[in-house]
């Protein structure tokens, strides 16, 4: 049985939780409470030595880590259905979306940089979600030009089909949702986000359905 190790608001794991349920995979998850610090823990440790999660044990008992290397490995492996376009131009700009969100929006508001900001550097709550809401805003504008901008998007952020660019930015609005971003100025990130949330895949991936949930 694939294993997931994760935590229930991580937006890397979330990613992860959505990739699995698109492809119909039936896997259980062992949550790792990054709350109360286990991601530092030896086990934890064992499996991903930056003390982060996801970590994805497969059926070959082969340990993946990284969000982004996890959701290609299960595209590569299981194909169906694609979680990016088979052309190579299409391809590119699906994975310029998705990194937007995963390697420049993500990094900036993730739990240990906000915890590093306000226990190291002395920074209060509020300066907490200025922080957050400064690089929200900041990339969501860029985010939201491109898709209101370019031909290639459709119900999702590129065509018809969910693909990682939605698998990178459903997690992402959600934390938004959670910092009580003012999201009114990303009419078409608002709209994709909505066309993704109803789907089954998605459902069953939030934060609320996961067993570690509060």
């Amino acid at each position: 049985m694939t294993m997931l190790y994760g935590y229930f608001r991580s937006s890397a794991t979330y990613r992860v939780r959505i990739a699995l349920n698109l492809k119909g995979f039936d896997y259980d998850q062992s949550p790792v409470n990054l709350v109360k610090g286990e991601q530092r823990e030896a086990a934890n440790l064992g499996r991903h030595p930056l003390g982060m999660v996801p970590s994805l044990i497969t059926d070959e008992g082969v340990t993946l880590t990284q969000s982004m290397a996890i959701c290609e490995y299960l595209d590569e492996r299981y194909p169906e259905p694609p979680l990016l376009p088979a052309d190579v131009t299409e391809r590119a700009r699906v994975r310029s979306l998705a990194q937007m969100v995963a390697c420049e929006i993500h990094p900036l508001n993730n739990l240990r940089v906000l915890k590093y900001l306000v226990g190291e550097l002395g920074g209060d709550d509020e300066a907490k979600l200025t922080w957050y809401r400064h690089w929200i805003a900041e990339g969501f504008q860029a985010l939201e030009t491109i898709l209101t901008a370019e031909a290639g998007t459709g119900d999702f952020c590129h065509g018809n089909l969910p693909s990682l660019a939605d698998i990178c930015l459903v997690p992402q609005v959600y934390n938004a949702e959670r910092f009580e971003c003012d999201l009114s100025a990303y009419p078409t990130i608002q709209r994709i986000t909505a066309n993704c949330r109803a789907l089954p895949a998605f459902q069953q991936a939030a934060p609320e359905a996961q067993p570690d949930a509060p």
